[in-house]
């Protein structure tokens, strides 16, 4: 396990997977298993079950912060990035009152790297490089500490182990 700081503005941990990155890429793209992958946990469940599969795809998660002025609240994602079975990431945001969405300017991105036929080499990145500086005078960019990657590295490998033996 790694985790990396790169620059000021993304971190990113890697974990090697026992398993192929087809099966990895498989949960990662189905947004029900966020919630059991999420180290912080925030991700409360998918509003929108449905896998992931292209890019410019929306998909909402039902989230909880205590710090968030509303407690519940939900977010909405657009996948940013599908090369399925290598990559996968998506911005973050909300929908607004008049029904326009808008991104917060960090991303979400799985990177797999097949080491073999059963073995992958997964890396979880946050960037908020592109968080105007208007989001960041009230939030502080990372919201969680190094573990969270970690975390949800380990998480995931759990679910793909589980999901190998059904």
């Amino acid at each position: 396990m790694s985790v990396t700081t790169t620059g000021q503005e993304s971190v990113s941990a890697t974990l090697t997977f026992a398993a192929p990155a087809a099966r990895v890429f498989a949960v990662v793209a189905d947004p029900t298993t966020h919630a059991a992958i999420d180290g912080t946990g925030w991700v409360q469940q998918a509003a929108d079950p449905e896998p992931l599969t292209a890019v410019g795809q929306i998909f909402r998660m039902a989230m909880h912060h205590a710090g968030h002025p509303d407690g519940d609240y939900e977010t909405v994602n657009q996948v940013e990035v599908l090369d399925a079975p290598r990559a996968i990431g998506w911005l973050t945001g909300y929908e607004k009152d008049d029904g326009r969405l808008e991104f917060g300017g960090w991303i979400w991105r799985y990177d797999l790297v097949p080491l073999g036929r059963s073995e992958t080499g997964v890396t979880l990145t946050y960037d908020w490089s592109a968080v105007p500086q208007s989001i960041r005078e009230y939030l502080q960019f990372p919201p969680f500490g190094p573990d969270h990657l970690t975390g949800s590295l380990h998480h995931l490998a759990e679910l793909v182990h589980a999901r190998a033996g059904q």
